[in-house]
Order: structure tokens, then sequence, then C-alpha cells
């Protein structure tokens, strides 16, 4: 008499754990990616990396993934403090050419600049002077330093001059506050000696330079809030790996899921 093999219906929710784990290999991906970018990135980064990769996933599912491991972005927690370089009236105050109108198809036709002040130990500062190009959000020119003289704002303008010279098609703009390193004859003049229009906010008023204001408020929300403090040397050399990130490896919704100098080079070929 031969054996018979009786086939068992196993209940539902037994029979769902005996199967593989359809999202293990998306969980890892996305704790990979939360990692990689040092816990910077959200779910909607994150799901625009994934599709970037090949992933066709739709952003409530990261979102909900996400939430199972345990991983949330608490780098936009703390509120940052801007450096006020306003000292009265130093010099000329130059008309505010921008007026908020801080789109521009053209690189390098709209600049925005400001300075920003880190703590560091040993009762020690650190001063940031970056340029940014309103075309792409990039910093394409910045200088870091311990004092915010003039060379602070010079020297980062020289270097975007080179860059203007030789790849603007249209008259630049550069914007700032009223801080008297943009009010000193040696900026105003080196401006008009390179045909540089002049532009600068209204007393007092920081969203007439938002995208710096922003670009400010992510730097200090993603690399220095929550840390330890560090020399100035150390601190440095984070804020310029930084900056190299943000202008390489960062994404932004707003360039089509692609960093800075992605967005530069791909629409660089398709105007070629």
């Amino acid at each position: 008499m031969c054996d018979r093999i009786t086939r068992v219906n196993l209940p539902y929710h037994i029979a769902k754990k005996t199967k593989p784990h359809k999202d293990k290999e998306l969980e890892d991906l996305i704790q990979a990616i939360f990692e990689e970018h040092k816990e910077r990135y959200g779910y909607r980064r994150i799901t625009i990396e994934l599709r970037a990769r090949g992933y066709k996933v739709n952003h409530k599912r990261v979102l909900r993934i996400m939430r199972q491991l345990g991983l949330q972005c608490l780098k936009f927690t703390n509120r940052s403090r801007r450096y006020n370089s306003y000292k009265g009236s130093v010099g000329k105050v130059a008309k505010n050419k921008i007026n908020r109108r801080f789109m521009t198809p053209h690189p390098l036709q709209k600049l925005v600049t400001d300075i920003i002040e880190f703590k560091c130990l040993n009762d020690e500062k650190l001063y940031l002077s970056p340029i940014m190009d309103l075309y792409n959000q990039e910093i394409i020119a910045w200088k870091i330093s311990n004092r915010p003289t003039l060379d602070i704002a010079i020297e980062p303008l020289k270097a975007a001059l080179s860059v203007i010279k030789n790849n603007a098609t249209y008259r630049t703009t550069l914007h700032s506050d009223q801080g008297w390193h943009y009010q000193h004859h040696k900026w105003v003049k080196t401006l008009k000696q390179h045909g540089i229009f002049q532009s600068m906010s209204r007393k007092g008023t920081c969203l007439d330079n938002a995208p710096m204001e922003n670009f400010f408020g992510i730097l200090k929300q993603e690399m220095y809030y929550g840390e330890k403090l560090l020399t100035y040397t150390e601190l440095k050399q984070r804020m310029e790996d930084y900056i190299y990130y943000y202008n390489h490896d960062r994404i932004k919704q707003k360039l089509s899921g692609l960093s800075p100098v992605e967005y530069r080079k791909q629409d660089t070929q398709l105007s070629a």
C-alpha cells in the first residue's frame, strides 16, 4: 500500500510569511542611499535617486518603507542664524535689479552672493563667502576665512570673473545685500571694470536674496547642526567637501532630479 501525499492548505498569514520579502532588495537600496548621503535625503529625493537607477517606484511606497525602517531625515530641525555685515552707509547703495526675479534660462546671467558665519572650537569663527549661479544654483566660486575682511568678498569675485569671461553669453548681474563689503569702492569698481551690473537687496529684507539664504539653510542643516564643534581647519575641510558634494552629487527636484553640475552639462550637450 503506497503512502498518500496530502496537500495541506496553510492559513494565509502563515503562507505569507514563508514567501520571500518582495521589498527586501528595495529596502536595502533605500538604506544604502540614505547612508550614502549621510541622512540628508528624505523620501522625495530618495524616490528620484531610485528612478535614476532604473527602479519604477512611487514616492508613497518609499515613504512607507522608510517609516518601517525608521529612516527619517532629521537635518532640518533647527533654525539657522545668518551673518550680518551691515554697518550703516559705507558707500553707494545699488538698486535692486534682480527684484526677486530669480529664474533664468541662461548660465551666469544672474549671480547672488553673501557671507555666513560658523562657530568653531576654542571660540574661533569661520566665514564662508560663496557666489551662486541662479541658472542651476551651482556655487561657482567661494572663499573660506577666519576673518570677514574685504578679501573674503573680493577673491571669489575675481575667481567668478574668469568663469564669466569664458562662458557667459549675456551680461551678468551680481546681487548681494547691503553689507559693507558690497558697498566698498573696490567691489563696485571691479564690477564696473568688467561690465557687471550691481544689484542689492533692500535693507533688512532677506527675501530679496532668498536663493542664497536657502543655500545657507541647507548647508547648516546638512553638515553643521547636530554635529560636534570642530577646529577651524577641520570645519574648513568639511565645508569644502560639502560644497563639492552639493555641486556634483546632491540632486534637486527643480533641476529634473539632477545635481547642479549634471544639469549644466546636460543643458550644454542639448544646446550643442
